[in-house]
């Protein structure tokens, strides 16, 4: 009995689970929709009188005004002067910002976010380092540490080379896997850097605690 019943607060759970994002969206939709309006109509009346005002007007004039701004940004230069603003030119093609689109045609890998704890990241270059005006032994990898279940959200971290290893998995293998674990590869393939010795990559893999077993034929 304690089964069931348990199988069916799990079941509950998860139907929750389902419909609680959707009516946060229509939510959210819902009061965009009811503020357009609102400013639409607050427009429109000092315009139009009352008696002409109809219920989706303001809505239709926040999307005629949304169409024509796109209409602006796309013709003239506009959109390339926003572009040199700090962080806010992002938004009109002022860089690069992390897309889903962007993290599947990334090489994925593992880095060491501290001693003790492997993280998931993807590369996103290597940098040379010097030091003093002289090349120094290391080099470092700029490494995109996404926030879940926000993928597109996170942080870059400039790491060691010798502390970040590739994988042979395909991006879509570790963002299921790093949306806690909605689908786990069979195995993580470890991929050794371009022209790095064998052994080295044997001892630098050790010092992971990685089973390298694991590795496929590369």
């Amino acid at each position: 009995m304690k089964k069931f019943i348990k199988n069916q607060i799990a079941i509950v759970v998860l139907g929750f689970g389902f419909w609680l994002p959707i009516a946060v969206l229509i939510f959210i939709i819902a009061f965009l929709l009811k503020s357009v309006e609102e400013v639409g109509r607050s427009v429109l009346l000092v315009f139009l009188p009352e008696k002409f005002f109809h219920a989706g007007f303001g809505v239709f004039l926040g999307i005629v005004i949304v169409y024509l701004s796109g209409i602006a940004l796309n013709s003239t230069k506009i959109k390339s002067h926003l572009s040199r603003i700090p962080v806010l030119g992002l938004f009109f093609g002022g860089g690069e910002v992390i897309t889903i689109e962007r993290l599947l045609h990334l090489n994925p890998c593992l880095f060491l976010f501290s001693p003790s704890c492997l993280s998931y990241g993807w590369i996103l270059s290597e940098e040379k380092v010097k030091v003093s005006g002289e090349e120094a032994i290391f080099t470092l990898i700029n490494v995109y540490y996404p926030n879940v279940p926000a993928l597109v959200t996170g942080q870059v971290f400039p790491v060691r080379k010798d502390m970040v290893i590739k994988l042979g998995n395909s991006s879509k293998e570790i963002i299921d896997l790093l949306l806690y674990a909605f689908r786990s590869p069979k195995d993580l393939r470890y991929l050794p850097w371009e022209n790095e010795d064998w052994k080295d990559f044997e001892i630098r893999a050790q010092s992971f605690g990685l089973n390298l077993s694991t590795i496929k034929d590369i």
